[in-house]
């Protein structure tokens, strides 16, 4: 999620000197803080644990922005989008979207270089199947930074490891029925972190045209409960701005109003490009201003599983009811972006 401060570009020098390689995969997992889990875990919390292990790991060096890192993680949700049989719907038949040239910054334009990952899940209904559900979460953080405490690594578990878990484990539900009447596509954005410069290639250069996408929930930092409201409920950013919220609680979620409205969380994370294109876009978040945010605290050994298997188990049936309605959402009068 986007600092409420000006951002600058990622720092390059500390980048250039530290080791591009992956470490292989047993020894990531033998150096893992532990999580706050459930006892008897079941089969969703076990992915949710696997997959955050990895995102958040040491090894990922905090997923920088533009970085080799952010590349990795992109690769890395690429694959567990193909293991679910999502079809590929970026660059050349592939998974990841390469997103380069001149981006708008916080103060400046200048070039960059990052990758964004989509995938597709087609509709069946020939009706419905050109209307799009666009479900998101974006797979940078900050990467290596000043030491806190000794520690330079910003892992970002909770943001925004848990939103990318989250959206694989909403497109493992809805691979595991029959497909839905309209089409999903899966999208993680690059480069969230330093302005959205993934969502602004995205939204140029969309696999859809933008007029068919009739609705985009993000998932941003929903790895621990807020205090500010229940501890099964989600706040939805500018929950007043459209009638998508009141008509997913119909259907069995629990999404209330931003209990932090002073933040202004609705136009700090990628759906809010999205909604000044006229999308009804919103962040699905439990963000309870923790004191690890944007902290190399932000780690696995803050992540409350339990939480998210109860946050991503409640968006499960909202989430395959409006990729199957023909319910298409509105925004209130006088609130749109």
């Amino acid at each position: 999620m986007l600092s409420r401060h000006i951002y600058t570009a990622l720092p390059e020098g500390p980048l250039k000197i530290r080791a591009r390689l992956l470490i292989p995969a047993i020894l990531v997992f033998s150096f893992l803080a532990p999580a706050q889990k459930p006892s008897n875990p079941g089969p969703l919390a076990t992915h949710i644990q696997a997959q955050l292990e990895f995102l958040a790991s040491d090894a990922m060096q905090g997923r920088g922005s533009g970085t080799h890192d952010e590349l990795v993680a992109a690769t890395y949700l690429a694959s567990e989008l193909r293991a679910l049989g999502i079809q590929p719907a970026g660059d050349n038949g592939g998974y990841l979207q390469d997103v380069s040239g001149e981006f708008q910054f916080y103060r400046e334009r200048k070039q960059w270089h990052t990758r964004n990952v989509i995938g597709v899940l087609p509709g069946r209904d020939s009706k419905l199947k050109d209307e799009v559900v666009l479900l998101t979460a974006h797979l940078d953080h900050l990467g290596i930074q000043k030491p806190v405490n000794g520690d330079q690594i910003y892992n970002g578990a909770d943001d925004d490891a848990s939103g990318c878990v989250a959206v694989l484990q909403l497109a493992r539900a809805l691979t595991e029925k029959e497909a839905p009447r309209r089409t999903v596509y899966f999208v993680f954005f690059g480069s969230e972190e330093t302005g959205g410069q993934g969502n602004q290639y995205f939204l140029d250069h969309s696999p859809v045209p933008l007029k068919n996408i009739v609705a985009n929930l993000e998932f941003e930092m929903i790895g621990r409960p807020d205090s500010a409201v229940k501890s099964d409920e989600l706040w939805l950013t500018g929950f007043e701005r459209s009638d998508l919220g009141p008509e997913l609680a119909k259907h069995g979620a629990k999404p209330v109003k931003d209990p932090h409205p002073d933040q202004h969380f609705f136009q700090r994370s990628d759906n809010y490009a999205l909604a000044k294109r006229g999308i009804i876009a919103h962040t699905v978040s439990s963000f309870g201003l923790h004191k690890d945010y944007h902290q190399p605290s932000d780690d696995m050994a803050h992540i409350d599983v339990k939480h998210m298997e109860q946050a991503i188990q409640s968006m499960i049936k909202p989430v395959e009811w409006l990729a199957n309605s023909d319910f298409k959402p509105q925004w209130a009068e006088g609130k749109k972006p």
